[in-house]
């Protein structure tokens, strides 16, 4: 069998890297006396790679009974350390949130130098707090979310009107009413951050650049969740052997060029004298660019639209997963949705429309959200973080640039912090203080310390009232012959954690 230059040329890399890799592990295992934590043996040169399975923070959970809360892997070249119990969490956000602050960064992340003007994978300096304060200034605080609240009741309108329009459709083509509900989700999720960001709709058919901003986007979420193997062999970067960096290049090209045009656009509006009724985060970035053209922060325009390409991706994929997977467990335990209900008609009332204002009389419906997000955090195993420096950590040495995991997936399901922790009970959060902002180790969907999910607060007001207009404006049914006990549980990984076979229920207008 003849082999293709190319593949000459690959594998001679491939091996020659694997060499140089594993002298490396003999030297780094011989010259130290040092303790790393306890973990499974790995394969040479390769390490770990092969124990993760296709749903790595399961895997990794199973791990934990024989090796510990806290698990150490050879993923290839790069030294990994797995976080998976609450008191481990806490032990990290607490006492050691400083020196592993910095991020390890997906291959895929440098195109378009991405990680470079990113605040969710940046490098942790000056920029960083820079832009952190600022986002912060727009999303954390709350008059900012307040005045905010037409725009998410618009787009769950919205959401409403399409869901709606599509069960017609469906219908009539002898599809039984069934409706693809994560697409629907994700629109709305992806429109909000438009109108926040853009003061605009991205998801409409009449727009050409919403459209093709779409499109691009949808791009860069599948190549940046992919695993890439040039993230365990680092010399294998510059071949890349799957081509997911040329094609993220496309993508995320595509993408910021849209943006570029909305910036273009903003600018001229900027110099016209043009001002506006209300300001978005575009503006905000905009003044944010001009007080910082120079010095140490330099806020540049490929950094303006670096963020805002950021706010689509960190902000749609995950709040529209844990409402799918709200909707799935809701669906299998039809006596949660029926309390779910009979809540909304008691605070709102029958034929009403849910607002905001409701919300915090929706004790049930929060903790059919918390409970959710226990079970099914986003982002499973958080995003990687980077030891700047050697540490001490829980008796175990952790080198430098080692790549920090923490197994939120786990956690929630830590049968030393919660009771029946493999049980979907909402009623645990009832008359319980146990929150998803940081504070409380055993739950930490969106993380903690400096590097805590911007968008907490937006999610916090989000996720009730998209849940609660759901359930409320329509009776859920499964169709295709699924039953509550048959229901495909399974997932798929990518940017978050969505269910392998999408959610398509059958929703008909409540007649309460």
């Amino acid at each position: 069998m003849e082999l293709s230059t190319a593949s000459i040329v690959f594998w001679s890399c491939f091996f020659s890297a694997a060499l140089l890799l594993f002298l490396r592990l003999i030297k780094f295992t011989k010259g130290s006396t040092k303790s790393t934590p306890p973990g499974p043996r790995g394969w040479p040169i390769f390490g770990n790679i092969f124990d993760l399975g296709t749903v790595p923070h399961q895997t990794l959970y199973r791990l934990r009974p024989r090796h510990g809360p806290v698990l150490w892997l050879q993923l290839g070249a790069i030294n990994t350390m797995v976080v998976q119990s609450a008191k481990a969490a806490a032990e990290l956000f607490k006492n050691h949130d400083l020196p592993f602050s910095d991020r390890k960064v997906p291959f895929t992340l440098t195109a378009h130098n991405y990680d470079q003007g990113s605040m969710a994978i940046g490098k942790y300096g000056p920029y960083w707090r820079m832009i952190r304060k600022v986002c912060a200034s727009e999303l954390l605080v709350n008059k900012r979310i307040n005045e905010m609240g037409s725009l998410r009741r618009k787009c769950v309108d919205d959401m409403i009107r399409w869901i709606e329009e599509d069960a017609v459709k469906s219908g009539a083509e002898g599809r039984a009413g069934e409706v693809e509900l994560p697409h629907f989700l994700f629109c709305m999720a992806f429109n909000l951050i438009g109108n926040i960001t853009l003061s605009r709709d991205v998801v409409d058919i009449k727009s050409k650049d919403g459209h093709e901003f779409f499109q691009a986007m949808n791009g860069v979420m599948e190549w940046a969740g992919r695993p890439n193997i040039a993230d365990f062999f680092p010399l294998l970067k510059r071949l890349d052997p799957l081509g997911m960096m040329r094609n993220m290049v496309r993508d995320m090209g595509q993408a910021l060029n849209i943006i570029a045009r909305f910036v273009k656009e903003r600018d001229k509006e900027r110099q016209s004298g043009m001002v506006r009724e209300k300001r978005d985060f575009l503006d905000v970035l905009l003044e944010c660019r001009d007080d910082e053209k120079e010095g140490p922060h330099e806020m540049s325009d490929d950094k303006v639209k670096i963020i805002v390409l950021e706010m689509f991706f960190a902000g749609s994929e995950t709040t529209s997963s844990t409402l799918e997977w709200a909707m799935t467990e809701l669906l299998r335990r039809p006596e949660s949705m029926r309390k779910a209900q009979e809540e909304l008609d008691r605070v709102v009332g029958p034929h009403g429309k849910v607002e905001e204002s409701d919300i915090d009389q929706l004790l049930y419906l929060q903790a059919v959200v918390k409970e959710t997000l226990r079970l099914h955090p986003p982002i499973p195993l958080l995003l990687p973080r980077n030891a700047l420096q050697d540490t001490n950590f829980m008796g175990y040495f952790v080198p430098k640039n080692t790549q920090v995991f923490v197994n939120a997936w786990a956690i929630g399901r830590d049968p030393d912090a919660w009771k029946e922790p493999l049980s979907f009970k909402p009623e645990r959060f009832l008359g319980s203080n146990l929150d998803y902002k940081g504070q409380n180790f055993e739950f930490i969907p969106f993380g903690s310390g400096r590097r805590i999910c911007i968008g907490i607060s937006l999610a916090n007001k989000l996720m009730p009232l998209a849940l609660a207009s759901l359930l409320h404006c329509f009776d859920w049914e499964l169709g295709g012959g699924v039953t509550p006990e048959t229901i495909d549980m399974n997932e798929r990984v990518g940017i978050a954690v969505r269910k392998l076979i999408p959610l398509k229920p059958i929703p008909k207008r409540r007649t309460v």
